[in-house]
């Protein structure tokens, strides 16, 4: 007996590119997770962010026409790409000693929910961003849609000095780009 074969839009599977790059980048978190720990884990995923920061810092200066960008210009670089992958980052204040982000939708959607290694994508894309540009960003995930939050909350301290004497938490990132 043969039977007769649906066609793509007869089957109903909820599945679209998006979708499957989440699910699996999700997996992909909680196996680095559950496997080497969760330390490990962001070190790899940070690894991953170092690499797409750089790329995207390239992307940008051009865009702008600038071997560095200012301090407004990296805020909206970043704002920008966020938005570009279907975040929803926003500004909430900025000045001369720290950034804060606020952001009302993952890119990462529902399944970035228990995988907080994925937020140091965010750390590392924004912490070489301002670095590069600015010369130092000390990056702070606050909240996290990954950690149960229902927002997330960037904090980017751009003055080391005022890090130190804190002793902040968060992540630093210094200039590696030497090119003016």
């Amino acid at each position: 007996m043969s039977q007769k074969r649906k066609n793509r839009s007869e089957i109903d599977v909820p599945l679209d590119r998006d979708s499957f790059m989440q699910s699996m980048l999700r997996d992909l978190a909680g196996v680095l997770q559950d496997s080497i720990g969760m330390q490990e884990a962001r070190g790899f995923v940070s690894i991953v962010g170092a690499r797409m920061g750089d790329t995207l810092n390239t992307l940008y200066r051009k865009s702008f026409g600038q071997s560095r960008l200012t301090a407004n210009q990296a805020v909206e670089a970043m704002v920008d790409l966020k938005q570009r992958i279907d975040g929803d980052f926003y500004v909430i204040s900025q000045d001369e000693t720290e950034i804060v982000l606020g952001n009302r939708k993952c890119p990462f959607g529902e399944n970035v929910r228990g995988r907080p290694a994925l937020c140091m994508m965010t750390s590392n894309v924004f912490g070489r961003i301002t670095a590069e540009n600015l010369g130092y960003a000390r990056v702070e995930v606050e909240e996290s849609f990954a950690l149960g939050n229902d927002r997330c909350l960037v904090r980017i301290g751009l003055n080391p000095q005022e890090s130190d004497k804190e002793k902040a938490s968060g992540r630093e990132y210094f200039r590696i780009d030497e090119d003016p």
